[in-house]
């Protein structure tokens, strides 16, 4: 069985899947105490001048200094 964070998404994915994996993200950050407010759906990336469906990305925003390293303690901590 694929772990959560090694499943495939396709540089076609749409905005749903995008959705899900900001959503995904937001929950495990939110488990670590970490909240980033700028954690969107980049709505530039996924639509074409027809309004097609392109690609989509998750785009992480800004984060203060203390949530940059929270975070990176989090990740630390889960390779331990």
């Amino acid at each position: 069985m694929m772990a959560e964070h090694e499943r495939k998404v396709s540089s076609g994915a749409t905005v749903e899947a995008a959705e899900a994996a900001r959503d995904e993200l937001a929950a495990a950050l939110g488990t670590a105490g970490i909240t980033l407010p700028s954690l969107r759906v980049d709505p530039l990336s996924y639509g074409d001048e027809r309004g097609e469906s392109t690609f989509a990305l998750v785009e992480l925003g800004r984060c203060n200094i203390p949530t940059a390293l929270a975070m990176a303690a989090a990740l630390r901590a889960g390779r331990a």
